[in-house]
Formats: C-alpha cells, structure tokens, sequence
C-alpha cells in the first residue's frame, strides 16, 4: 500500500488546517498570523506569469531528431556529425496573435520553435509553418503585432487596423496571401510544415561560410482547414490542436517531419535576385533545391503543461558552433528581443528551468537573480579573468569572420531601390494555385478585407488592390469584384 504523504507548505512545514482560515472564535475576524492562508492566496495570484507578447497560445511535445543523411561539407555542428545520431529535442507549436485562450484554428501564422539539446549547447531554431514574414526590419515588429492584437479604443481585433498596416507595407504582400490562403487555417500542428524562415549559416571545419535555409516537410501530409470549416471547429473545440497532438501521441501515432535544407554560397548571394537576407523572399527551389539532412519526431507528451510548454523559452540567439546567423535584419533585432522577452516573462534565470536546461556542463559567471536554482556557484570566483578557476575560453570554438565586403553600419531604406520587389514572388505563388485554391483564397481575401470600416475605408481598400493588381491581374481583378468594387476605378487607381 502506498504510504501517505504529508500536508506540508511549501517550505516543507507540515500542517492541518488547508481549508479553514485562522479566526477570533467562531464568527470573529480572520487573524494576520495565518501563515498558510497567506501563502495559498499569495501563490494564487502569481500563478500566471506574463503571457507571451505573442505565441501565447502553444502547444508542444519532446522526441528525437535522427540524422539521415551526411551535410558535413556545409557544416561542423556536432548535431549533424554522424549519419544515424540522434538528439532529443522539444518542439512548441503555436498561433501567432491571439492571447492564451483564443481558439487552435484562428486564421494566423503558427509558431514553430524547435529546441535540440545539443552536447555544445541548446539550438533554439525558432520559427513559423511559412517561410517568409509580414516585415523585414524589426523596428516594424512592434507595429505590426499592435495591428494583430486588439483596438485600444474598443478593445475588440479590427480588420481596419490589419488591413491599414497591410496596405502602407507592401512588403507584407508575400506572407499576406499565403495567410489569405487555404494555409491560414491548418487542420492540425501534425498536417503543417515548418520553416526557419531567415536565412542563417552554417561554417564547416575549413572555418568556410555557406548561406542555409531550414524546413521541416510534414511526413502526415499538408491538410488544411477551408474559412468555413476552421470556423465551425472554432465554436466546437477551440483547443482542437492541442488535443489533436496530445491524443496522437498518447495512441502511439507520432507525428514527424523531414528536415531539408538550401544552400547558397556567398558567391550565389551577390548575384541573386533579390536580397537573400529579406525574410520576405524566399529562394526559389528550382534554382537552390532542398538537401535531405534527418527526421524529427514527437514521441512524448510532457507530464504537466505548465512546467514544460507554458515556461519553455526560445531564442535564435542560441546557436551551437558550426551554425551561425546572417544579416537578415528581423534575426538581428530577433537575437536580442527573443531573450530579453524570456527574462521579463520568466526572470534571469529561466535556462535553469528543466525545459529549458542544457543537459551538459554549463560553466559561466552569472549570478544571483530570482529563482536561481543551481547552487549559484558555490565559493567559486564571479568575474573572468581570475587566477582561481580553470574555466578556459573555449578558443578552438572561434566563429570566423563574417565577410560583408566594404559596407558600413547605418540607416537605410529596407525598400530601397533592388529591394522593392514585393510582387513578383505573391503572383508566382497565386499562378501556381490550383482553380480551388484560388477561389478559396480569394474568398479568404474578400471576407476578411470586408470587416475594413470607417471613413478611410476606400482609402485603405483601393491602396491593398493596387498591391493584389501588381502581384496578379486576375487576382486584383476578382478580389475587387468580391467586394463589389468598380473597376475601371479599381483598374484606374492600379
């Protein structure tokens, strides 16, 4: 038989009275020595730390990532070292714009954020089920996510805000459409794909640099919900998603996703058409094709929620050595905001949380802050140089230099003239739409440009017409249709 445990706080000071607070008598006023009372209360009201800003809304598994093939020439990074190497990983899912309690199948971008623990390190390869994004500078970012949350006036979503944001940003475009599309509402996490989405690098044991773009393919195959389908399950499971991966695993169907890569070298970069740094591009795989590197797959639902998928924390900062960034801008600006969101959300100490925990040596001179939980380094000396320890900088980890050629740090216009291409690439991806898919996508685009309201209406809907006019004629054309808009005036303002 199972011995009992005791009632104890969290201090471990058992104790008997759980449910009855200490009082004068039988009816007389509760006494400020109650201990237990205050910690149960207090406890309470910090039992939600901060939401995510965005990604609030997640789900997430651990599994194995298997390397299936030999990528060595392009990369050091231990990884991928050997054919057959498996390392455990922790993968979030999530949507993008809606709080902690909004439904799994809202028309939004969906995270994903892969974490390998990796022998030199955590590899936090945190992006989306796209392979572009609505901006290239992250001086945008706070912009555009204030346009996907809700109006401060009437504290409802409002499809002026988007739309007006949309329309002043042509470099949305690209992502705009793809949202608009059938892949706006994916049937589940297991029937997506997943994306790096930036470009990053990856350095070899000849300290040479190649240019690589991450995806993950879906080994369920691509399923997706139609507008009025992901509406209809929105009003009868809005965790759907949640559920879906929970029950799949536990019945022993595990989902997995094949990992491919692209690679471009430097010298491919000067010449390529468009800036390979634009999260808003992609590089076509006609011209850079896909390069088999392993599987992922998810094999383990973790015991608690909160523990492991509400405190788990990303970063792309977090890099091993043999993989490296790029100057894509929104990764810059994502190197520093990914980890300063992770230390308001979860306090200095957050990589102590299991989730987040490298599972091999940690040696560094951090120090004291909430919740540290290791030992703060016992007697050993905080500050580096010393003559005390033997922690040595780890010299044959050097990344080489990343060669930019003679340019200079500044201010520059993102849509500068070489870099205002934000057409060509949505109208190859709308010709590529099969019949079905476009009408749905139009449908998509015609619903959701119709919540535009208030007295800029026109102003905002024939300024986005001309930019579906530019990607695509036919595209322009039926969308201003939908919205009964005249069109020698819509052709006009084209």
């Amino acid at each position: 038989m199972e011995s009992k445990k005791r009632l104890t706080s969290a201090s471990g000071i058992p104790y008997s009275a759980h449910e009855d607070s200490m009082t004068v008598g039988q009816r007389g006023p509760i006494l400020l020595q109650d201990f237990i009372l205050h910690e149960k209360l207090a406890h309470f009201n910090r039992e939600r730390i901060p939401e995510r800003v965005v990604h609030a809304k997640g789900s997430g598994a651990y599994g194995t990532f298997t390397v299936t093939h030999d990528v060595s020439k392009y990369t050091r990074a231990k990884v991928f070292n050997t054919v057959g190497k498996q390392t455990p990983v922790f993968l979030r899912f999530s949507t993008v714009g809606g709080e902690r309690g909004s439904a799994d199948t809202e028309r939004d971008p969906r995270g994903f954020a892969v974490k390998f623990y990796t022998e030199d390190g955590n590899w936090d390869l945190v992006g989306n089920n796209t392979p572009v994004f609505f901006v290239k500078d992250p001086k945008k970012f706070p912009d555009f996510i204030h346009t996907q949350k809700r109006d401060p006036f009437t504290n409802c979503k409002s499809a002026t805000m988007m739309w007006d944001f949309w329309s002043l940003n042509p470099e949305s475009l690209h992502q705009v459409l793809i949202l608009m599309s059938d892949r706006g509402t994916p049937y589940s996490y297991r029937h997506m794909h997943g994306f790096g989405s930036h470009t990053f690098s990856f350095i070899n044991n000849r300290d040479e640099r190649v240019w690589v773009k991450f995806h993950f393919k879906t080994l369920q195959g691509i399923k997706n919900f139609t507008s009025a389908e992901a509406q209809e399950k929105r009003g009868q499971d809005p965790d759907w998603a949640q559920r879906d991966l929970v029950e799949a695993i536990e019945r022993g169907d595990f989902p997995r996703w094949a990992l491919k890569i692209q690679v471009m070298t430097q010298e491919e970069a000067n010449d390529f058409r468009w800036n390979p740094f634009d999260v808003t591009k992609v590089w076509p795989q006609g011209d850079f094709p896909l390069i088999d590197v392993g599987v992922l797959e998810l094999n383990e639902n973790p015991d608690n929620y909160f523990a492991h998928v509400e405190q788990a924390a990303f970063a792309p900062a977090h890099v091993p050595d043999g993989i490296s960034y790029s100057p894509d801008r929104m990764l810059q600006g994502r190197i520093l905001a990914y980890t300063d969101a992770q230390r308001y959300r979860l306090g200095a100490n957050y990589e102590q949380i299991p989730v987040n925990r490298c599972p091999f040596m940690v040696s560094n001179y951090q120090r004291d802050g909430a919740m540290r939980i290791d030992g703060n380094g016992g007697a050993a000396v905080n500050y580096f140089p010393n003559s005390f320890d033997h922690i040595e900088a780890a010299r044959n980890y050097t990344e080489p230099a990343m060669e930019l050629g003679s340019s200079v740090a500044g201010w520059f216009d993102r849509n500068a003239e070489g870099e205002n291409d934000h057409y060509t690439q949505p109208g190859n991806l709308f010709r590529l739409m099969s019949p079905t898919e476009k009408a749905n996508t139009v449908a998509n685009i015609v619903d959701a440009m119709s919540g535009i309201s208030g007295p800029r209406r026109e102003e905002i809907v024939n300024r986005q017409l001309c930019h579906w006019f530019r990607a695509d004629l036919n595209l322009g054309i039926a969308i201003a249709k939908g919205l009964s808009i005249d069109l020698e005036k819509a052709m006009a303002h084209a």
